[in-house]
């Protein structure tokens, strides 16, 4: 069967490593598709839980299959998690042909889209939108003050609130804060001038309009692939939020040839890809001087 081509696929919250995550549903799903581009939008890889040494197959093939999109063609951007911590001190660098960053803006159909986790909420909401107002050095700075924030609470054996409890990875979330997380990420979209917002980190999948005095954002939410096994899709100028669970094709198209298939053969394909474009970016400046 033919697979969905999409512009984008955002993801987030996948937390391989973790007992929670449906690494086997995640894969059928990715199988299933085509994308321009893929965005792992935070909380991918679950540093915490992998200490545990918890890693089966099943998530090994997850990241076998990212690779595998990557060699094709598929350009895919890391975005950051707070789960994801070790990767935060290498922002704006490849690892191969998978872009590894922090945040990221793209202009989609006219609009101002900026995709990022949603964890520097965590800190203080008032203290976000004014270091935000600095830019990228204030988006760093608010990444860095969440990280003590949580540090500091767990310290003196307080919960962290909105989501940055690990329990509450496995149960329900608080719909009052998640409510709130919503607001706030939209209010803040709508003072920095973009058409349109996509996180995660709440575990909550959603799209919604969001409107005040000073204008209106569309609010995007990928969910999580713990519990709600949602994602959010790109194509012919719209986007949609797409549920497994709805999806009544997708275990048709399970790919095969991941079970053979090589870890350092992915890895090699993408840097060759990489060293390629980059060659033939070369020679295109080279004939335009």
């Amino acid at each position: 069967m033919k697979k969905r081509r999409l512009e984008i696929a955002v993801l987030s919250d996948i937390h391989l490593g973790s007992y929670a995550c449906h690494a086997e549903e995640l894969l059928t799903y990715l199988s299933s598709i085509d994308p321009k581009i893929l965005i792992l939008n935070g909380d991918i890889l679950d540093a915490k839980k992998m200490r545990n040494n918890y890693f089966p197959p099943s998530h090994l093939q997850v990241v076998k299959k990212i690779f595998s999109l990557a060699s094709k063609g598929t350009d895919v951007h890391f975005i950051t998690g707070n789960r994801d911590e070790p990767f935060r001190k290498i922002d704006e660098i490849y690892m191969g042909a998978i872009q590894v960053s922090n945040r990221l803006i793209l202009k989609l159909n006219g609009k101002n889209t900026l995709f990022f986790h949603g964890d520097i909420f965590d800190f203080s909401f008032r203290h976000s939108q004014w270091l935000l107002n600095f830019g990228g050095t204030g988006f760093d700075l608010l990444l860095k003050l969440a990280k003590f924030k949580t540090k500091t609470m767990r310290l003196f054996g307080k919960k962290n609130k909105p989501f940055s409890n690990p329990e509450l990875e496995y149960g329900e979330r608080d719909p009052i804060q998640i409510a709130l997380f919503e607001k706030n990420v939209a209010k803040m979209a709508i003072k920095q001038h973009y058409d349109t917002i996509i996180c995660g980190h709440s575990h909550a999948p959603n799209k919604q309009l969001f409107e005040t005095k000073k204008g209106e954002c569309l609010y995007l939410n990928s969910g999580d692939w713990v519990k709600h096994m949602t994602a959010l899709e790109y194509s012919f100028k719209r986007w949609k939020l797409y549920r497994y669970e709805n999806d009544k094709l997708a275990s048709f198209y399970m790919d095969e040839e991941l079970k053979s298939m090589n870890m350092n053969e992915l890895i090699e394909t993408i840097t060759q890809r990489k060293a390629r474009e980059r060659h033939n970016q070369k020679e295109k400046d080279g004939l335009e001087s």
